[in-house]
């Protein structure tokens, strides 16, 4: 971490963050250890988008999920960011995650790559609306709608019984009365919007570094601005448990738990 702050002490590093980064809020990731696809099937943009039992299958699910996501605090590693952030190390912060944790440790502004759970966005008028204004919704709709979840994902799924499913009751959007609602987050198979890329583009070519944050890098969302800040020659600092996909870009890789080694990142910094 000595050589990760002596690359922060000139500033101008962007933040790239991933699901490692909230596991000690309690958060699971996708692809660590205990990663969650080794045990669960992630929803489909087609799937979503296809079928009606396929969005009562997310809805359902997620109507619990997302209270553990919203109940979820921000670790040692988010307010260590907000901490680099305030000192002028870090010029700006990209995020994988959904879970607006930056954002609570008092990052912003934020640059949300996959979306956000505390959004929903109508597919018929694309009006967004507050998730606590579904999660409304959702509880008059389904009065009785009893369920513990066991374990959470970091698209605020869960596992539920097939007849907890078949009998939750799915609300459209209130605005146009009859359109789909879908969480405003980018699903397996779906395109991060064309915009927020560029601005991610623009942010790491303008920064003198790219730190990365609990990242596996396994997919091209996240790897291509490793790629690009690479091959610009600028350095790549990448702190994660495990090997990335990206180690063959990096310039220092650290394996340490993350919220130990940012808060020591920030006591070397006096951030």
């Amino acid at each position: 971490m000595a050589e990760v702050a002596r690359v922060l002490e000139n500033g101008r590093v962007v933040v790239l963050s991933g699901a490692g980064l909230s596991t000690e809020s309690g958060i699971p990731d996708y692809r660590g250890e205990s990663g969650s696809l080794r045990t669960h099937t992630p929803m489909t943009y087609d799937e979503f988008t296809g079928t009606a039992a396929g969005r009562r299958r997310y809805w359902a699910r997620s109507h619990l999920g997302w209270r553990t996501i919203a109940r979820a605090h921000p670790n040692d590693g988010h307010r260590a960011v907000t901490a680099l952030h305030s000192a002028g190390h870090v010029t700006g912060v990209i995020t994988q995650n959904v879970d607006g944790l930056h954002q609570a440790a008092g990052t912003g502004p934020v640059v949300e790559l996959h979306g956000s759970l505390d959004r929903v966005v109508c597919l018929g008028c694309r009006r967004t609306s507050a998730r606590e204004d579904l999660d409304r919704r959702l509880r008059a709709a389904n009065p009785d709608f009893e369920a513990t979840a066991t374990r959470i994902n970091p698209d605020g799924d869960v596992d539920l019984p097939g007849d907890v499913v078949r009998g939750f009751r799915v609300v459209g959007c209130a605005d146009c009365a009859d359109g789909v609602l879908k969480p405003d987050v980018v699903f397996f198979g779906e395109n991060v919007p064309r915009p927020r890329v560029d601005e991610c583009y623009r942010m790491v070519g303008e920064a003198d570094g790219l730190l990365v944050l609990g990242s596996s890098l396994t997919v091209m969302s996240g790897l291509r601005f490793v790629r690009h800040a690479a091959k610009a020659g600028k350095p790549v600092l990448i702190v994660n448990r495990g090997e990335t996909r990206g180690d063959e870009h990096a310039t220092i890789l650290v394996d340490l738990p993350l919220g130990a080694a940012l808060t020591d990142l920030v006591d070397l910094l006096g951030a």
